[in-house]
């Protein structure tokens, strides 16, 4: 087995962590549960943007409710922003990425470098990576690239993979790792 320090988790915070991510990384648990609704749960993100220079550090999610106004803000940070152009987030994505950041147990925000794509911009990066899907889950605001400079794809990717919630991909020559709400696999290196 690994050496826990080596990868940043510990087994208590990583055992606590998951505890509370399976109510943050499936939020259809806790209408299912009766028993999780109203223990005060609460959902938050933190992100920057060094394309836009923005930043953003937001509960989302209280008791059960996402906060329509703060999904609203998400949607316009998480934005195409070659074009302006914005879509609603799927809001299952946005759990992922916070129940991901929980689990490596970081105060640093994450890194966003691609949230929604439009059609154009993910034609334009296609042309130019073969690393870029025809049809992207960016494009409907299912899916989000994101780095963190205190961990590694490696641990990022671990930490997204342990959610089961969605799909995975390392790309560790460029250093970041993609989440997103579709189906449930990984890939990269």
């Amino acid at each position: 087995m690994a050496d826990s320090s080596m990868i940043g988790i510990t087994r208590r915070g990583l055992l606590g962590a998951f505890a509370a991510t399976a109510v943050v990384a499936a939020p259809t648990y806790s209408n299912a549960f009766g028993l999780l609704r109203g223990a005060g749960d609460i959902r938050r993100i933190r992100m920057y943007s060094g394309r836009t220079g923005e930043s953003i550090d937001t509960i989302y999610w209280i008791e059960g409710d996402y906060i329509p106004e703060v999904m609203k803000e998400i949607n316009h940070f998480m934005r195409d922003w070659r074009s302006g152009d914005t879509v609603k987030m799927d809001a299952r994505t946005v759990d992922i990425m916070a129940a991901s950041h929980r689990l490596m147990d970081v105060s640093e925000p994450y890194m966003l470098l691609s949230g929604y794509r439009s059609p154009a911009t993910n034609a334009m990066l296609r042309s130019r990576s073969r690393g870029v899907a025809k049809n992207s889950l960016h494009m409907k605001g299912q899916a989000a690239d994101l780095r963190l400079k205190s961990r590694s794809v490696g641990q990022m990717a671990k930490a997204a993979a342990a959610c089961a919630s969605g799909g995975v991909g390392k790309y560790s020559r460029s250093n970041f790792v993609h989440m997103d709400c579709g189906p449930v696999r990984s890939w990269g290196g």
